[in-house]
């Protein structure tokens, strides 16, 4: 990692104040003076920030309970995001595993491990993703057989990955999908003359949406939750 990445990532900074303090000789490795922000720090170098030693930053990992209203994405002239509701540092450089629709509620999950992020997303790794599903109109009983063999949606060649709907209610299902196409949910039940009212996310792979996160709320992931993916 270079170092004045390492550096923002252990103290918060901005890349332009570390390098200020990197020209006033400020910084430290192995107990070398080092002024080149490019300069690579392997495991076992020692970095120092005004005499005093910082941490090796850790990857972040972060489950949210994605509010109405709010859009996935880093930066959005007319709506919030995800990530402004995100009150750490650097939030702003965290990569969204798994995006919702503006309207869509539930389990997002934010990481600065792009390796980790692709594992939880990438259709390759078949990881889960569960969805709570609310309809305009009944569900008729035949969609368990068509979620189960794929849907052609329109304009795409394909049909989607089969995918496991169980009926809850006459216009509610929970959907379990492999894959993670744009829309995907709602254009399912499209194709079957069905228009989707409420879509909430409720996992990813074994990674539950905590019920004490209230939406707007995140938690640092547990060990546990990080290594399952």
């Amino acid at each position: 990692m270079r170092l004045d990445k390492y550096l923002a990532k252990a103290t918060g900074l901005s890349r332009k104040e570390v390098k200020r303090l990197l020209h006033a000789d400020e910084v430290r490795v192995n107990g070398e003076p080092e002024r080149d922000p490019a300069r690579h720090i392997l495991d076992g170098d020692s970095v120092e920030l005004d005499g005093l030693e910082m941490d090796k930053p850790e990857p972040r990992y972060l489950m949210l309970n994605k509010p109405e209203g709010v859009v996935c994405a880093n930066d959005d002239p007319t709506h919030p995001t995800v990530l402004s509701l995100v009150e750490l540092p650097r939030a702003e450089e965290m990569h969204i595993a798994g995006r919702l629709d503006i309207d869509a509620t539930g389990l997002v999950l934010l990481t600065d491990d792009g390796k980790w992020s692709h594992r939880a997303t990438s259709p390759r790794h078949k990881t889960d993703k569960v969805y709570h599903v609310t309809t305009a109109d009944p569900i008729p009983a035949d969609a368990v057989e068509r979620f189960a063999r794929g849907i052609k949606l329109n304009n795409e060649p394909f049909p989607t990955k089969p995918a496991q709907l169980t009926l809850l209610g006459a216009a509610e299902a929970r959907v379990v999908l492999h894959e993670g196409r744009y829309h995907q949910v709602k254009r399912m039940f499209a194709a079957l003359g069905n228009r989707v009212t409420g879509l909430h996310r409720e996992s990813i792979g074994a990674i539950a949406l905590d019920e004490n996160l209230f939406p707007g709320e995140y938690r640092a992931l547990t060990d546990d939750e990080i290594n399952s993916i």
